[in-house]
């Protein structure tokens, strides 16, 4: 799962002292409070993680071992945090995002266990639970067209847990019947090309007879 970047959340400088961290909460806390921002649920997602990002970096044992996750992340090569609520629209752009990705992949030499690596980490836990909060089915939707289409290039099992995740997001019949149609035609495929193999065996095999046949 991506780190937050309660900083960025904030508006502030890692060098912020307690006395900006409190101001910044209290200006964006008054922004997105729930009292002022009645059904909009996008301003009480901001609210949720504001809140979040101020528990955490004015208590000194959680921000303690948030710098050190932080520092560890960077560590990795991984400098970019999350820095914006898991709303609908966000989620969306991420997988845009990887549907490009996956569109400059070469099918023949794609890694498909960072792939599926990939498409897991958008769909997380916390993913998943937000979009089905927000129920936006026609995002959702989208979501799950774009997955689909990525996960046509991964292993039947790693499909299918993908698929399992999908069938919870959207409750619009032509939907999860396109997931299941998705579903049965991988396994067709799958069962094709396991069988393929003993074909192209045995039509090796008949080639081979005849051609001794024809030499005595």
């Amino acid at each position: 799962m991506q780190l937050k970047d309660y900083y960025k959340i904030l508006e502030i400088e890692p060098s912020a002292t307690i006395e900006e961290i409190k101001k910044a909460y209290r200006r964006l806390a008054q922004q997105y409070h729930p009292d002022k921002n009645s059904g909009k649920e996008y301003a009480l997602a901001y609210f949720a993680e504001v809140k979040e990002a101020y528990e955490v970096l004015t208590n000194p044992a959680k921000k303690d071992f948030y710098l050190q996750q932080r520092w560890f992340q960077q560590s990795l090569g991984k400098k970019e945090f999350r820095s914006q609520p898991v709303t609908p629209p966000h989620v969306l752009k991420q997988f845009i995002e990887l549907d490009k990705y996956v569109a400059r992949l070469d099918s023949f030499r794609m890694d498909k266990h960072a792939l599926n690596q990939y498409i897991n980490e958008l769909l997380n836990d916390e993913t998943v639970d937000q979009l089905k909060a927000f129920n936006e089915q026609d995002i959702n939707n989208e979501i799950i067209g774009i997955t689909i289409k990525a996960s046509s290039h991964l292993d039947l099992q790693q499909a299918k847990a993908i698929t399992t995740k999908l069938c919870t997001l959207s409750k619009d019949p032509a939907t999860i019947k396109n997931i299941d149609t998705f579903l049965q035609q991988f396994k067709k495929k799958n069962q094709w090309e396991k069988s393929k193999i003993y074909f192209i065996i045995l039509i090796t095999i008949v080639v081979s007879l005849l051609i001794y046949l024809s030499s005595r």
